[in-house]
C-alpha cells in the first residue's frame, strides 16, 4: 500500500467515522472500499462510452459482423 494524505471537511470526517464505527471497521478501510466502488463505476462508464462510440460502426460496417453466422454453433478445440 502507498500512504496518501487527504483532507476531509469536518462533516465528511464525522460521517465517515460514524459509518466506520457502526460497521466496526477502520476509517481507512471504509475509504478504500468507497474508492474501489467509485473506480469500478468510472471504469464501467468508460466502457459504456467506448461501446456507444463504436455502436454506429458496428451497425453500419458489415465486415465487423461478417461471422455472425457462426453464432450459436458449437466450437470444438
Amino acid at each position: 500500500m502507498i500512504r496518501t494524505q487527504i483532507l476531509l471537511d469536518p462533516e465528511q470526517h464525522r460521517t465517515l467515522s460514524e459509518i466506520a464505527r457502526r460497521e466496526n471497521r477502520s476509517l481507512s478501510n471504509l475509504i478504500r472500499e468507497m474508492l474501489d466502488i467509485q473506480i469500478a463505476e468510472q471504469k464501467q462508464q468508460a466502457l459504456r462510452a467506448a461501446a456507444a462510440a463504436l455502436l454506429s460502426d458496428y451497425q453500419s460496417d458489415h465486415e465487423l459482423t461478417a461471422f455472425h453466422a457462426l453464432d450459436g454453433e458449437d466450437f470444438h478445440v
